[in-house]
């Protein structure tokens, strides 16, 4: 795989002609890149002849810059004379805003198990270990909002940090009320008496397979990884139990 990397280029001025590309347009350099993994989403205008690619890379966004003679192209970051990142608003656009709806949308599809009021205003998603200690941490922080119907939880099942963590994910997603087990599962902590199943049923461990794939898609290393749309709707993630300031960033005021 070709290995990107960022390039700082010395520029003034940013012309912002944001258009949409057609595989049959791409000129040789940029059909090169995409060869080599490259998804190209979309095209803007730049300074200096140079003219603007926006891709997808590794679940990143990346811009392409293709040279004015159509021989060449930069991958990188572009800054103006005062230092300003003019490619980052580019790749908010183009790339980071699709990605994040086309994300929530697939969360949407996930096998979760809700906590606290289909009719709550505010929805965040977590992947969560039901033997992850942080998960059951950021639980009991999220209590505040979750009881005041202001907040629901969505937990994205996943098992990988025991030998068990499959089989009681999939006692959770198996039983007539798993909203209800999950609670108690979580309100015990250490105490908790959860069980794994000895064998996992296809169907359910289909989803759990479906579940880690997402979890791989969003760049996700860890439980519980927490996602969550911000003012602007743009997606957001947390990695691990937050802290206060950014726990009220993740589910609003009390």
């Amino acid at each position: 795989m070709m290995r990107f990397e960022r390039l700082s280029l010395l520029l003034a001025g940013l012309s912002l002609l944001v258009a949409p590309v057609r595989a049959e347009e791409l000129p040789a350099p940029i059909k090169a890149a995409e060869a080599r993994g490259a998804e190209i989403v979309g095209t803007f205008e730049a300074p200096g002849g140079l003219k603007g690619y926006a891709a997808r890379y590794n679940g990143q966004g990346m811009a392409l810059y293709l040279t004015p003679d159509g021989q060449h192209v930069l991958i990188g970051n572009l800054l103006d004379a005062q230092g300003q990142d003019l490619t980052r608003p580019q790749l908010e656009e183009l790339v980071y805003a699709p990605m994040g709806k086309e994300m929530w949308a697939r969360m949407e599809r996930s096998a979760w198990i809700a906590d606290g009021s289909a009719a709550a205003p505010r929805t965040v998603y977590l992947f969560s270990d039901p033997n992850c200690p942080y998960c059951t941490l950021f639980w009991k922080q999220a209590r505040p909002w979750v009881d005041s119907g202001k907040v629901q939880l969505r937990h994205i099942m996943v098992g990988i940090l025991r030998a068990d963590s499959a089989g009681k994910a999939a006692a959770l997603l198996a039983v007539e009320e798993p909203e209800r087990a999950l609670r108690e599962h979580e309100a015990a902590g250490k105490a908790s008496t959860l069980k794994a199943l000895a064998e996992i049923p296809t169907q359910i461990g289909k989803r759990l397979e479906d579940n880690l794939e997402l979890m791989n898609a969003l760049g996700a290393m860890a439980t519980p990884a927490i996602f969550h749309l911000d003012e602007r709707g743009r997606l957001q993630q947390q990695q691990g139990a937050p802290d206060p300031e950014a726990l009220a960033q993740i589910l609003g005021p009390k």
